[in-house]
């Protein structure tokens, strides 16, 4: 049986799946060397986050399943929501606002082309 994906997978990354679902479109379907190039220079942390992971499920494509980088595409790239850190902040008159610090699950599906 041969495999033909690899997977990766970041858990409880500290920015918001709102900003990071944007740049997960800008990849999806692309071909392995067009993605890692897309989000070098896409400005902002959502694609530092999003090309470390397409590189560590470049690497494990490479190391665990003996695929051809060459012959890799983007299949999928998802950006769920994590669970939500819940603090407060002093507002006018005692008064007291939540403050929600969001968080995301990324995952990237590299497939081999036929």
């Amino acid at each position: 049986m041969e495999v033909t994906e690899a997977k990766a997978v970041a858990k409880y990354v500290r920015i918001s799946p709102i900003k990071l679902q944007p740049v997960a479109a800008l990849v999806r379907g692309k071909d392995l060397g067009e993605a890692l190039n897309i989000l070098k220079f896409t400005p902002g942390k959502g694609a530092e986050v999003v090309e470390k992971v397409v590189k560590s499920a470049a690497a494990n494509a490479e190391n665990n399943h003996q695929m051809n980088p060459d012959n890799l595409y983007v299949a999928e790239v998802y950006a769920h929501k994590g669970p939500t850190m819940k603090r407060w902040r002093a507002g006018s008159q005692g008064r007291a606002f939540m403050i929600l610090k969001r968080s995301s699950h990324i995952g990237v599906t590299l497939k081999e082309k036929e």
